[in-house]
């Protein structure tokens, strides 16, 4: 496997160099304004010509060590004796996120399917809903990671691209297989729970009303105080968790997507099922980063080093680091024995398998990693 890192800069690709027609898969995340750039996707092109680009906007781009706002970055994947397919579905309603899932899993199940790296809208999708749907048409030894598109901290439109197609309602799931292909995830976030357990009275899917019995957003509105008037980018600071209905079960953490004044209801990034028992979250820079580590020690002792590494984290995260965010990156390269190529972005959600088994759940301020490395046929 090869790799080649690039940054869109003062309107050209650093790094890209000569054109390199062997490499089957670009990954590309950066502001909605590049993506939507043809100029600087069809410069992205000329690159690797034959590959499939996908990707995402972002709350940050991640290129190795480190992390930048508003540009963009690229690496290019050449395997060695694994192969790609990429699908796409528009999902401009959440209700059909299940179905859109579902068609993925069905279009990617196939012989020799290895792994799944899945992109989606940040805003317009319900992403237990997306996650449950691959699941339910995936081989239960098939793993998949990505994430959810952001914003900023803007929360208004994200963008998601297959090649020349760009569009803010767009999904993308790339299948990689191949027999050769080794796969390594970690994820983990930092948070502590904090305040009386509270239960889920009403709610619809990822829409939040009431906890007990009260509305939520005046509830969450007395926790934030002051910073209460900055939702739903302040309610980053203070995610909800999911405590688990039954033991051995993993908790799973939910963040603000959007706020309804007219319903005092909370949208999030996922399900908040009706009788779940929560907690509200609050974290520090170190926990942060130690949970960055945590992350980075479940994808440690491959079989072989990895040679490239998908690093997916939180706005949320990034907020409370702050101008610290390069040490999290930091944490976990030196986990991984720092591989040859990293590439991720901040996001609005990200996906990974729930513990040490396979599958996905969809999971809210965590550090989520996916790593890959082909052995010598």
């Amino acid at each position: 496997m090869k790799t080649r890192m690039m940054r869109w800069k003062e309107g050209s690709w650093q790094g890209a160099g000569e054109p390199w027609p062997g490499a089957q898969l670009v990954l590309l995340f950066g502001s909605g304004e590049v993506l939507r750039d043809d100029g600087a996707r069809g410069r992205l092109r000329a690159a690797p010509p034959a590959a499939d680009i996908v990707g995402c906007s972002t709350a940050g781009e991640i290129l190795a060590s480190t992390v930048s706002d508003e540009g963009a970055v690229a690496l290019a994947l050449e395997f060695d004796s694994t192969s790609v397919r990429v699908v796409r579905r528009e999902v401009d309603s959440a209700e059909v996120s299940f179905d859109a899932g579902a068609m993925m899993g069905r279009a990617l199940a196939d012989d020799g399917l290895r792994h799944v790296v899945v992109l989606s809208n940040g805003l317009q999708i319900n992403g237990t809903q997306l996650v449950a749907g691959l699941r339910s048409e995936l081989p239960a030894e098939i793993s998949a990671t990505g994430g959810l598109a952001g914003d900023g901290s803007r929360f208004q439109d994200t963008t998601v691209v297959h090649n020349d197609e760009v569009s803010s309602a767009g999904v993308i799931a790339v299948g990689l297989y191949g027999h050769n292909l080794e796969v390594r995830w970690g994820s983990a976030g930092g948070w502590e729970a904090f305040g009386p357990r509270r239960r889920v009275t009403k709610s619809e899917g990822n829409v939040l009303f009431e906890l007990d019995q009260q509305p939520a957003l005046q509830l969450y509105k007395t926790y934030l105080g002051e910073r209460s008037v900055g939702l739903p980018a302040t309610g980053l600071l203070f995610p909800l968790e999911l405590l688990p209905v039954s033991e051995g079960e993993p908790s799973l953490v939910r963040t603000i997507l959007g706020v309804d004044e007219s319903t005092q209801s909370l949208t999030f990034a996922g399900d908040v099922p009706k009788g779940r028992s929560v907690r509200l979250m609050k974290s520090t820079i170190d926990k942060l980063i130690w949970g960055a580590e945590t992350a980075g020690s479940m994808a440690g002792q491959p079989e072989i080093a990895p040679e490239f590494a998908l690093l997916v984290s939180c706005v949320g995260r990034r907020l409370v680091l702050d101008q610290r965010v390069e040490e999290e990156i930091e944490a976990v390269l030196e986990e991984l024995g720092n591989p040859a190529g990293a590439v991720g972005f901040y996001s609005y959600g990200e996906i990974a398998p729930g513990g040490v088994t396979h599958g996905c759940e969809l999971h809210n301020q965590t550090m989520t990693l996916t790593t890959l490395a082909e052995r010598s046929t």
